[in-house]
């Protein structure tokens, strides 16, 4: 089972809009997805967050269980944001259109970061098992 959490944060303080939540079996194939389009991402930002693509992220499950993330490219060449992950002390950045696998049965964070506003959406994940 993969756990998201979702919170929008913005301005100097650090406001957070309310947290969402969404989570998917640990079976090859399944997929969660997060960004603007609410039609096929089950946690959705802010309309006007266009630092965030439609289909900004996906979460996919392989064939051993183990999940990964992707960050996929938007319809512009150079994109808004930027994403990294962080798990513990450890933090690293997303390459644009690349993939990354989640620590099996670990938990951490990852963070789209708006490159001209004080703005970032948080997903927390949680890999159970």
């Amino acid at each position: 089972m993969l756990e998201l959490t979702m919170a929008t944060v913005s301005g100097e303080e650090g406001a957070t809009a309310g947290m969402l939540l969404a989570d998917a079996p640990s079976e090859p194939g399944a997929v969660l997805r997060v960004g603007r389009d609410k039609a096929v991402c089950r946690l959705a930002t802010p309309d006007d967050w266009l630092f965030v693509s439609r289909v900004h992220l996906e979460f996919q499950c392989g064939p051993e269980g183990a999940w990964q993330v992707t960050w996929l490219r938007g319809s512009q060449a150079d994109p808004s944001s930027e994403v990294r992950l962080v798990v513990g002390e450890y933090a690293q950045p997303l390459v644009y259109g690349g993939t990354v696998a989640l620590p099996r049965g670990g938990n951490g964070e990852i963070v789209v970061q708006d490159r001209t506003a004080p703005r970032s959406v948080n997903i927390g994940f949680y890999h159970e098992f």
